[in-house]
């Protein structure tokens, strides 16, 4: 009898222990970021030299160009592309999708463009509905929509984009998400906003529109930074426009130059963050891209169902609980557990409410 209820005593100690894994998490914030369109070829080697041309890279000015990108091996050219990246996350993080070595990252939707590819980074799961970027509001429940409903949560999450099709994206209207994208002045509607808000929006107003419905990245970033300090969110998606446009543009100069400058926005992000005692140590950034491009001298610039590598992408983790494995060497993973990712660093269980999803990423 002693043995029997050591035994059942033993049991519903077992049975009630929180999940180790749960009890260990220290991520309390999250933070998701896209650069729409930027290929693994460069994250992972650098500017590639034929492109670093007036034709066919469309480069206005080669020589600056060389001096500033080019290197004599693909790890000393990624570094000068995109310091804090390999430089820190290539040391304190993770990072997914160098072909080359054996690591594969890729999308599940076979549409390979913008809307699709967000769709899945969201909810994780690829629907074949969504058939262009001028699609309609997004029918599914994003993983922002339902962490939004968490009472520990509310109005805790947020996006803040260069892209006006973040709003049907996120279907502002159903889910009720602060969503500032496009070229709309941000902060226009806080009747409380500071005088660095109202400068933002009025860079937004005065801005020449290179793209009407894709405003440029850098006031982007600004407004970003004063989302955080003003709003506080512990879930926050930035989605940066520009590699994209000026890849469709054929201009693979502003291309890299719009790449390196995401790449000291996200240091920038990342350190201001770090200063602020609600996320210094407790916050994750997962950074990535909604689909790739194709190779050559000529498909570098597109992608869609008919281009062939646009499949192929990358995903990149920093944060207290991701292991510092650098760059991995083995193994696939996917756009499709992005969405689960973000979910259960907040000890979270998306697939319950999406059994479609993928997995987290471990």
């Amino acid at each position: 009898m002693r043995f029997l209820a050591f035994f059942l005593s033993t049991a519903i100690v077992a049975g009630s222990a929180p999940d180790p894994i749960a009890a260990q998490r220290q991520t309390r914030n999250v933070v998701l970021i896209v650069t729409d369109g930027l290929r693994w070829q460069e994250v992972f080697s650098g500017a590639e030299r034929a492109l670093l041309s007036a034709q066919p890279g469309g480069a206005r000015d080669t020589t600056g160009l060389i001096r500033d990108f080019w290197r004599s091996t693909p790890e000393a050219r990624r570094e000068a592309l995109l310091p804090f990246f390999w430089k820190t996350i290539g040391k304190q993080g993770v990072i997914y999708g160098n072909q080359t070595k054996g690591s594969i990252a890729r999308i599940t939707n076979t549409m390979k463009f913008s809307y699709p590819g967000y769709n899945e980074i969201f909810t994780g799961a690829f629907d074949p509905r969504i058939d262009s970027n001028g699609y309609p509001p997004n029918p599914n429940v994003t993983v922002f929509e339902w962490l939004a409903k968490k009472p520990e949560l509310a109005d805790k999450v947020g996006a803040v984009a260069t892209w006006s099709a973040f709003r049907r994206i996120l279907n502002k209207e159903r889910s009720g998400l602060p969503i500032l994208d496009g070229w709309d002045p941000p902060f226009a509607a806080d009747s409380a906003r500071s005088e660095r808000a109202a400068l933002i929006d009025e860079l937004y107003r005065t801005s020449i529109q290179m793209w009407p419905d894709n405003a440029f990245d850098a006031p982007m970033n600004l407004a970003a930074n004063e989302f955080i300090r003003t709003r506080r969110p512990r879930v926050l998606f930035v989605g940066y426009g520009e590699t994209d446009e000026w890849a469709h543009s054929g201009r693979y100069d502003l291309v890299l130059r719009s790449a390196h400058q995401v790449d000291a926005f996200i240091a920038e992000l990342w350190l201001t963050m770090q200063r602020m005692p609600q996320y210094r140590g407790v916050t994750t950034f997962i950074i990535t891209t909604d689909h790739g491009r194709g190779s050559g001298p000529t498909a570098w610039r597109d992608h869609g169902q008919d281009v062939a590598g646009a499949e192929n992408i990358w995903i990149a983790m920093l944060g207290p609980d991701t292991p510092a494995l650098g760059e991995m060497t083995s193994g696939t993973v996917t756009q499709s557990q992005i969405a689960a990712t973000v979910a259960a660093l907040l000890g979270e269980d998306w697939t319950v409410a999406n059994p479609r999803a993928g997995k987290p990423l471990r």
